[in-house]
C-alpha cells in the first residue's frame, strides 16, 4: 500500500513538472500573401520570445520580439545596429488554434499540408463592429496551425517546413557587437562659438 501510494506520488509531481515546463518551440518559414504580394521569413518561436528572419530588402533583416521583456529588438545587421521599439500585441503570431475573437468555428474536412494531416476549419471573428471569416488548417499529429486565410481570398499567412525542436537562448538575445542605432541620434552637437570667435 505504502509503495502504491509513492508511485502514485512520484507520477503525479512528474505530471505536474511535464506540464508546467512544457513550452511552445519550433521553427519553420512563413510565408504571408497581401493582396498578391508574397512575403517570407524564417521563425524561431519559444513561448514568449520570437525571432523573425526576413528575406525582404530593407534595412531591417531580423526582428527579436521578447514579449517577457515587452520590447522588440529591430537589427539592421548590415550595420551592426539595433533599434528597440515597444512590444504591441499586434506583433504575436499566430500559432494557437483558437483565433483572437473567434465566435463560431465549423469544421469543414480533412486534408494534407505540408505532410502533416490536417483539419480544415471555418472561423468567424468579431473585433467590436469588424466581423471576419477565416479557413484554417490545423495540423493534428503536432497540434499547431499551419495555415490561416481571409475567405475573401486577400490575406494568408502560412508555415511551411515546421521542425518542434528546443533552441538555443542565443536566437532570442542581442548580438554583443551590435550597438543601440539611438546612440546615434543623441550625440551631442558640438558647442556654438561666438560671432568673431
Amino acid at each position: 500500500m505504502r509503495r502504491l501510494l509513492l508511485v502514485n506520488c512520484l507520477v503525479g509531481i512528474w505530471l505536474l513538472l511535464v506540464q508546467s515546463g512544457w513550452a511552445l518551440e519550433f521553427t519553420a518559414d512563413q510565408v504571408t500573401r497581401i493582396n498578391g504580394r508574397s512575403q517570407k521569413a524564417n521563425v524561431y518561436y519559444r513561448d514568449n520570445m520570437w525571432r523573425i528572419e526576413h528575406h525582404t530588402m530593407g534595412p531591417v533583416n531580423v526582428s527579436i520580439v521578447r514579449k517577457d521583456k515587452q520590447v522588440v529588438w529591430l537589427l539592421l545587421s548590415s550595420m551592426k545596429h539595433f533599434k528597440t521599439v515597444p512590444y504591441s500585441p499586434d506583433q504575436d503570431l499566430r500559432v494557437s488554434k483558437t483565433l483572437e475573437g473567434e465566435v463560431s468555428r465549423e469544421e469543414i474536412g480533412p486534408e494534407i499540408r505540408e505532410g502533416h494531416p490536417t483539419v480544415l476549419y471555418e472561423v468567424t471573428t468579431r473585433r467590436g463592429e469588424q466581423v471576419d471569416v477565416y479557413y484554417q488548417w490545423i495540423a493534428t499529429d503536432i497540434h499547431f496551425p499551419m495555415k490561416l486565410a481571409k475567405k475573401d481570398g486577400s490575406w494568408t499567412m502560412e508555415y511551411q517546413h515546421v521542425k518542434m525542436r528546443s533552441l538555443p537562448d542565443s536566437l532570442f538575445n542581442l548580438p554583443l557587437n551590435f550597438r543601440p542605432l539611438e546612440e546615434f541620434n543623441t550625440q551631442t552637437a558640438p558647442e556654438p562659438t561666438a560671432p568673431g570667435m
